[in-house]
Parts: C-alpha cells; sequence; structure tokens
C-alpha cells in the first residue's frame, strides 16, 4: 500500500520508493538478465563485497533468506543435538526454529523492559552447562546491549550470533551491527529497511572458515561443482535479487536517517502523551527503525480506533515464542517471562517508513491524542 490523496495513512509504503527507483531497479534486472549468470556469480560477489564494506564486517556470504542466513550459522557453527542456544521469545520464529533445525535446543530468556531486546541481566543466569550460544535479536532496529552480552559469553565460552534481520545499518558505539559477534544474520525480505524485490539473506563475519562453511551449505555441501564437503541446502541467493540489492544499497543510509527524522517527529508529537510508552533511544546505539513501537494498556481499543480512521498499524509480536502451539513441548507457563508477555499484549507498530511525511505523522499523532482524551 502507499500513501493516497484521501487522508489515509498507511502502515507501509512499499511503492513509493520503488517507483523513484524504478529506471533504475529496470536497469539493473536488464544487467542481470543479460549476464544469464542467474544463480551466484558476478551480481552476487558484487553485493556480497558491498554489503560487507557497508557493515564493516570482513566477509559476507548471500544466502535465499534471512531464515537460511540464521540456520547456516548455527551449522556452521557446529551445533548439535544437545546444544541450547539462548534467546528471547518476543521475536519472529525464524530466531527459533532455525535454533530447532539445525539440532540445537532453545533457552529462552527475558526482555529488558526499556529496550525490549535481551536482558543482559537475564542471560548469565539461564546459562547451563549445556549452553553453547547466545543470539541477542536487535528488535525493531535497536541495538542491544552487546558489551555485556559479549562479557557473560567470553566468561562462559559461548558464540554470539546476532540476528540482525530488523537493523541494517544500525550502530552499537560507533560499530555496524552483524559486525561485533561471531556471524551476524541478515533478512532482505521486501518491507526490511533493506529489502529485495522477493527473498534474500546474508551472513556477515571476520572468520573465513566459518563464512566458507556458510557459502558450501548454501550450494549443497559443495566447495567446488560436484566435490560435496557434507550435506548441504539449496540456499542460495539470485542474481537478479542481488543486483536490485546493489542498487538499493545505495540509499540504505539516507533511509535510515528518514526513518529517523519520522521517528523524532513522532516524539515531539506525542510527547506530553503519558498513556503510551514510546521507544526508548539507549546512548550506546543508533536506533534505525524498522518499526516504530509504542506500547499501552488500551492496545486492541487504539488498533481499532486508528484503523476507523484509516490509518494502518501491525502487531510484532502478540503471541511470545514460548506460548506458541509449536513450543509447547518446552513446558513453559504463562508467567516464565513477565516482561516478554507484557510487552506482547501492550505493543502497537505505528505507520513507519522513510517517505513518510509530516503532515501523515501528525495526523497519526492526532488521531492518538483523540482516543486517549476519550
Amino acid at each position: 500500500m502507499r500513501a493516497d490523496s484521501t487522508g489515509a495513512v498507511p502502515f507501509l509504503d512499499l511503492l513509493t520508493p520503488h517507483r523513484a527507483l524504478e529506471d533504475r531497479l529496470v536497469s539493473a534486472f536488464r544487467r542481470a538478465l543479460r549476464s544469464a549468470d542467474f544463480v551466484g556469480g558476478p551480481e552476487v560477489e558484487a553485493f556480497e563485497k558491498e554489503f560487507a564494506a557497508f557493515c564493516q564486517a570482513p566477509g559476507c556470504v548471500g544466502v535465499n533468506s534471512g531464515t537460511d542466513a540464521l540456520r547456516f550459522a548455527f551449522v556452521a557453527l557446529g551445533l548439535r543435538p544437545g546444544d541450547e542456544v539462548v534467546t528471547v521469545a518476543h521475536t519472529f520464529i525464524a530466531t527459533t526454529e532455525t535454533i530447532s533445525q539445525a539440532g540445537g535446543t532453545i533457552r529462552f530468556v527475558d526482555i529488558a523492559d526499556d529496550t525490549m531486546t535481551l536482558d543482559p541481566d537475564a542471560l548469565e543466569a539461564a546459562i547451563g552447562p549445556h549452553t553453547v550460544g547466545v543470539v541477542p535479536v536487535h528488535l525493531y532496529g535497536q541495538p542491544v546491549d552487546l558489551d555485556r552480552i559479549l562479557q557473560v559469553a567470553a566468561k562462559h565460552g559461548l558464540w554470539v550470533v546476532e540476528d540482525a534481520a530488523q537493523a541494517h545499518g544500525a550502530r552499537y558505539k560507533g560499530r555496524r551491527v552483524g559486525s561485533i559477534g561471531e556471524l551476524g544474520c541478515f533478512s532482505f525480505y521486501p518491507g526490511k529497511n533493506l529489502g529485495s524485490l522477493g527473498e534474500g539473506g546474508a551472513v556477515t563475519g571476520a572468520e573465513r572458515g566459518l563464512l566458507d562453511t556458510v557459502r558450501q551449505l548454501r550450494e549443497h555441501g559443495q566447495s567446488r561443482k560436484y566435490v560435496h564437503e557434507r550435506e548441504g541446502y539449496n540456499g542460495r541467493l539470485h542474481a537478479i535479487q542481488a543486483a536490485f540489492l546493489r542498487t538499493k544499497l545505495e540509499h540504505l543510509d539516507a533511509w535510515n536517517a528518514n526513518r529517523r527524522r519520522v521517528a523524532q517527529w513522532y516524539r515531539q508529537a506525542l510527547a506530553d502523551v503519558t498513556d503510551i510508552v514510546l521507544p526508548q533511544e539507549v546512548p550506546y546505539g543508533e536506533h534505525v527503525y524498522h518499526l516504530f513501537v509504542v506500547r499501552t494498556p488500551d492496545r486492541d481499543a487504539l488498533r481499532q480506533h486508528l484503523a476507523d480512521r484509516a490509518i494502518g498499524t501491525g502487531l510484532h509480536y502478540p503471541v511470545p515464542l514460548h506460548r506458541q502451539t509449536a513450543y509447547a513441548h518446552l513446558g513453559l507457563s504463562e508467567g516464565t517471562l513477565p516482561v516478554t508477555e507484557r510487552t506482547a499484549t501492550q505493543c502497537l507498530s505505528l505507520p513507519m517508513f522513510p517517505e513518510m511525511t509530516e503532515g501523515q505523522v501528525g495526523r497519526v499523532a492526532e488521531a492518538v491524542r483523540q482516543f486517549f482524551r476519550g
């Protein structure tokens, strides 16, 4: 959906930026088409170099999706049955299903109330004799407090995989996320800050051996054609998607700056609305606002109020993973993760996209204010 002249405000506008880039995207398509390298090849190799440089990471491997990025990272790190990985339940299921699919066991911990990301204070208490790794999720574009997590990980000999699927370009103490843990995992699903025109993902990191293993895993375990070092997957990034991503990557910093500007407009317009909690900006990080998520006990009624006024919203995420049927076997009852569970009932994602105007933000903010004025 895109913005229109009727006063409606979409949750996300994917038409406007693509129309602005249409000629360049068509040119990128033709370039990939005429090369006849449709899977892998020069476009993918060029994107990997450019995205690695953007992330300030020594290396990058393009894959078919953010889910593949996580799965291949865990396999490359040697995750085995019985190994336990600590992460959060306030995230999309790709974070955790890939741990299970790689053979590991999930250990959920609660989130911090201010950032809605992994609570470093909860991490150490969750570590047991079979724990091998931790997956902090840079949720909504907000960097996790990585120093504290890395200190705990180093103390216990754990690896750290950054789930950066919602945080392209975010910085932690001046460093891009995805360049700090053993590996960083990104999704290029269309609605992301850097989105393909289909599916796509990437793994970033410094250790060549791990990246080489990820590269083999995406290619059916091949080190070269018909030479299989291991069983693998069909998880390759398509050349046409890489060409699109190369075109869009040039604009990512500007788009992120626009997102931060929209967030500032929201903050100014909603500063005196005491009935909602606005997203926090932590001193150690630069938020890139994949989503602008507010919290209120009146979430469902507010959402309906906005919908009645043609204002789109989203829920990220209304049912915590530890309370999903898929994880009923873990036996985690209600109350196990109290901050996560409370957040799930209160969080509401307001419209957020780089081309959003101050007038649109004002319309959303006024509708929010009307709701709480009664």
